[in-house]
């Protein structure tokens, strides 16, 4: 555990206090979809409460002893989907047994937690920036499609299936036999209200305001009590040892141990992706660098220590660690603060939760599940290279039709393979560059005489040295990242940069944008063919930067500043 500063502390309070409130309604519908494939009396009130277990004890450990100062955790959509078909085949082999279902999530949360800190312990989190775009494009992708298809169900009063593939087609049959209209009018308010909102104020989060609003007028249409959460436990949470409703006696263990082991790998594998993801996200935004090692030892103690009290596994989430940075937290103690006020919420305030109808979670979660969809890689299929496109959509369809692991493995392969096919052809082309690594700002590049004392008090040269590939992406943002504030002019060597595949792409387009919205003009020179042709049909050039702004020698581009920049 790090020392933790408190000279922000107002602002970790108002922080923490705030991703706290857009925590709440998500940890409560995480929890209840991740129940959501049991049939039991009692799926959505202890769904409810080990969704907010989970937010609780995972987020106050995890910035804890965690690597990023500003992180949020808490139950996440992938997790939540990971968790539901765990939770549903536990309940179909066992014969219904509610215990071995909790006792199963728990120990899942606890393999989870364990396998994170042997992540951290064994310093794997560094190879995380090896996974191409295509491939988490293809699998975040199709996480928002499964949660936006499991919630349709409740939105319509009606309970999901547990595969992806089931709640296609038994759609019709399922709506064809009757909904609830005030189900679904409250669901697709819940909806309006989180869009619409924020064209009144962004001060307040939508969600809440659309739990809130929602729930109280679900009072006056008398909802079915199997329409809503219905009443969850209050008061400090037990080890799943001394937790009522788990009979040890006579559980499968050796069952309960087998179906949790390999989620609980996958959860660690999927968690610890996820947050440092949301670790790179908040760097950017408050400029400062984690420690991904750490960060994962802090995740897996809060992972375990969640399953161990029964909660839901989870890991950093984008949404709230970005709010908390918006809001002013900047150190752990924000994460903290979020846990406590969850804390509070669980100790006191549990019996009014028990109104809340499940079709407006659903309509929260719908949303959810649109913001994880990457439309923007789905957008660009037909520009994108063709490998890094099948990538994409064998990933995609998988995940649908197998299963998580094995479309992010299958994927991994096929992306690596294509990857050094393409070097090949790149060398054989006489583009021995290719095999460079790294990026390297010092080292003279003898065609820069041209460039005067004066031009170099305004002016910043970022030399790249070898191929744009998501292998050497993260050591491009850092080195973009290092431009001064005192620079005017950057200028982009791109004369050794032979490659460009979507993840690099993307990592140039936002590495230009931050440039630009800091009030700096980008200049490109000397860009290859290949890349020059992905960036001109992604529309970077002229889009992002104009056709006038890039230059086929070095001397043409100082030209330019002579002719156009004034001293």
């Amino acid at each position: 555990m790090a020392f933790i500063s408190t000279k922000n502390i107002k602002g970790d309070i108002f922080g923490g206090i705030t991703a706290g409130i857009v925590a709440l309604p998500l940890a409560l519908a995480f929890g209840i979809q991740a129940f959501g494939g049991i049939d039991h009396p009692a799926a959505s009130s202890m769904g409810a409460l080990a969704g907010l277990v989970g937010a609780t004890l995972l987020g106050f450990f995890a910035s804890l002893f965690g690597g990023t100062h500003s992180q949020i955790s808490g139950p996440t959509g992938p997790m939540t989907v990971i968790t539901a078909s765990m939770i549903s085949g536990v309940w179909a082999s066992s014969g219904g047994s509610f215990s071995e279902v909790l006792l199963a999530m728990s120990m899942a949360g606890i393999f989870c937690g364990l396998f994170q800190i042997l992540f951290g312990i064994i310093k794997i989190g560094k190879y995380v920036r090896y996974i191409p775009y295509p491939v988490l494009s293809g699998f975040m992708s199709d996480i928002g499609v499964i949660i936006i298809l499991q919630q349709i169900y409740p939105l319509f009063g009606l309970k999901s299936p547990v595969l992806a593939i089931d709640m296609i087609t038994e759609l019709p049959s399922r709506v064809a036999g009757g909904i609830s209209l005030n189900a679904l009018w409250l669901g697709l308010g819940t909806i309006a209200i989180i869009y619409l909102f924020p064209l009144i104020t962004k001060k307040i989060p939508a969600t809440l305001v659309a739990l809130i609003v929602m729930t109280v007028i679900s009072l006056f249409v008398n909802m079915p009590e199997k329409l809503t959460i219905g009443s969850i436990p209050s008061g400090l949470p037990v080890p799943f040892f001394a937790k009522e409703g788990i009979e040890l006696a006579g559980v499968d263990w050796f069952g309960v141990l087998k179906a949790s082991i390999i989620p609980g790998l996958t959860l660690a594998g999927l968690g610890s992706i996820d947050t440092l993801l949301t670790s790179v996200v908040a760097d950017n935004i408050t400029k400062t660098h984690h420690n991904s090692n750490r960060e994962l030892i802090g995740q897996g103690i809060g992972n375990t220590i969640s399953g161990l009290f029964c909660g839901i596994a989870g890991a950093g989430a984008t949404m709230r660690t970005v709010v908390n940075v918006k809001s002013g937290g900047r150190t752990q103690l924000s994460g903290m603060f979020h846990s406590l006020f969850l804390l509070a919420i669980l100790l006191g305030l549990g019996s009014l939760v028990k109104y809340v109808p499940l079709s407006v979670l659903a309509g929260i979660l719908i949303t959810v599940g649109w913001g994880i969809i990457d439309f923007k890689g789905f957008k660009d299929l037909l520009r994108i290279p063709k490998a890094d496109a099948f990538v994409l959509i064998v990933v995609f369809l998988m995940t649908v039709f197998v299963d998580l692991l094995t479309a992010v493995g299958i994927g991994m392969v096929i992306a690596c393979v294509l990857f050094m096919k393409r070097a090949s052809d790149l060398v054989e082309g006489g583009y021995s560059s290719s095999v460079m690594t790294g990026f390297d700002k010092e080292s003279p590049w003898s065609d820069e005489g041209g460039i005067t004392d004066e031009m170099r008090k305004h002016i910043y040269i970022q030399r790249l040295n070898g191929p744009i590939f998501f292998g050497t992406i993260t050591k491009f943002q850092e080195v973009m990242n290092d431009v001064p504030d005192h620079a005017k002019i950057v200028i982009i060597r791109m004369r050794l940069v032979s490659f460009m595949d979507q993840s690099g792409l993307y990592a140039m387009e936002t590495a230009i944008k931050d440039l630009q919205a800091r009030g700096i003009m980008v200049l490109m020179t000397i860009i290859q063919p290949q890349p020059m042709y992905m960036l001109k049909t992604m529309n970077l050039i002229p889009e992002v930067v104009p056709e006038e702004h890039t230059f086929k020698t070095f001397e043409e581009c100082t030209e330019f500043l002579a002719k156009n920049i004034e001293s």
